[in-house]
């Protein structure tokens, strides 16, 4: 396998013509990408049940399915494990995945985003047995599941699943790389241990990897000012043997350029650039105040529905760009449009579903004295 067939586009956070609108993808946008990126040789699509409200896969059959022969790209989904109430809900999502796409069949198939309480849901419907039946069928080539949670609870799911799945989709980036709460690094060799395909997600966390302080942008341009931020994390990704797949979403054409570029002319990490990089690891892990990737699955599960990934975003912005425009923002937009940071119960429904483990009612906490107790808006603002 070369370095470039590990290019795959995520389609989480495809380009939409509505910013607070999810199902309003740009689809002429997205199709002029899908275009780019198959002339460049790549064909590796990833998408949800979930994604845009159901719209990535509508997208992904007309910019892909509808336009290209089927022999000439992948595409990986997920079932919607939060959403399993009954051993029937598998074939019943299967089905209406299958509709959305206008395809019959999966090349990649996952249970989507294994983690203690969704691992219940999952194994209480018979879900992995299902999609051992679905690629012993041929509805799917290859099988597996994607995995946010501890190295602990995945060996445990690897101990009693890992003989009849092909891959494990990890988070996994030169951030996480050691972190003590999201342990990529313990997680990929659990995999390699069982002798597993790593599809690779998050390689930019969501973005904290390169929304990052100028003073880290400067550094990165001091040790080489040809790369872009993102060109060293998914190289970083890449450049581990048991990887095949790593996924870059994206919704600008300017990045996904940048992304081709990275694998076609692709270059292992060195051993200064893997130093340099843990470098920069620690002054990230220090510089962000919430390392959320905006995931937005705790916004399903917090009964209050407060916009959490919003108010983490303008609270790391306020912590390294302070200015009133964002303090105006938190104000006039999301306090005043949406639920109240200060409305969290602690109830702690969200903890469980936090692909980055933070303690979300405490850092929320800390978000409405950031705001409310720490900036006067009137002083500012007619």
């Amino acid at each position: 396998m070369t370095y470039k067939s590990k290019f795959g586009f995520g389609c989480m956070r495809l380009p939409q013509t509505d910013e607070n609108d999810p199902t309003k993808v740009d689809q002429e946008l997205f199709n002029r990408m899908v275009d780019t990126y198959m002339e460049n040789g790549f064909n590796y699509f990833d998408t949800s049940y979930a994604y845009h409200g159901g719209i990535s896969e509508v997208a992904i059959r007309k910019a892909v399915v509808e336009r290209y022969p089927r022999e000439s790209f992948q595409i990986c989904d997920k079932m919607p494990t939060w959403a399993l109430t009954s051993k029937e809900d598998n074939e019943k999502f299967v089905n209406e995945m299958l509709e959305r796409l206008g395809i019959d069949y999966f090349d990649v198939f996952f249970v989507h985003n294994v983690n203690t309480p969704w691992l219940k849901l999952a194994e209480k419907c018979d879900t992995f047995e299902y999609i051992k039946k679905m690629k012993e069928e041929g509805i799917a080539k290859k099988i597996g599941f994607s995995f946010h949670d501890n190295a602990e609870l995945l060996e445990k799911v690897l101990d009693k699943y890992a003989d009849i799945i092909d891959i494990v989709q990890l988070q996994l980036n030169y951030l996480d790389w050691n972190d003590p709460m999201i342990e990529s690094r313990k997680c990929y060799e659990l995999c390699v241990k069982h002798g597993l395909d790593v599809y690779v997600m998050e390689p930019l966390k969501g973005g904290v990897i390169i929304n990052c302080p100028d003073e880290i942008k400067a550094d990165f341009n001091n040790f080489n000012p040809d790369k872009s931020i993102a060109s060293f994390a998914l190289r970083f990704a890449a450049s581990l043997d048991n990887v095949k797949i790593v996924l870059s979403g994206m919704n600008k054409m300017e990045d996904l350029l940048d992304n081709c570029d990275t694998f076609e002319n692709f270059e292992p990490l060195s051993e200064n650039e893997s130093e340099f990089l843990e470098k920069m690891a620690e002054k990230l892990d220090a510089s962000v105040a919430v390392p959320c990737s905006e995931c937005g699955y705790c916004i399903k599960e917090c009964p209050e529905m407060i916009p959490i990934p919003e108010y983490f975003s303008l609270y790391n912005l306020s912590k390294n760009r302070p200015a009133e425009d964002i303090y105006k923002l938190y104000f006039d937009k999301l306090a005043d449009e949406k639920v109240p940071a200060s409305e969290c119960t602690y109830c702690g429904t969200c903890l469980d579903f936090c692909t980055q483990k933070i303690d979300i009612p405490e850092e929320l906490e800390k978000v409405c004295e950031n705001f409310e107790n720490g900036f006067s808006p009137y002083a500012s603002f007619p």
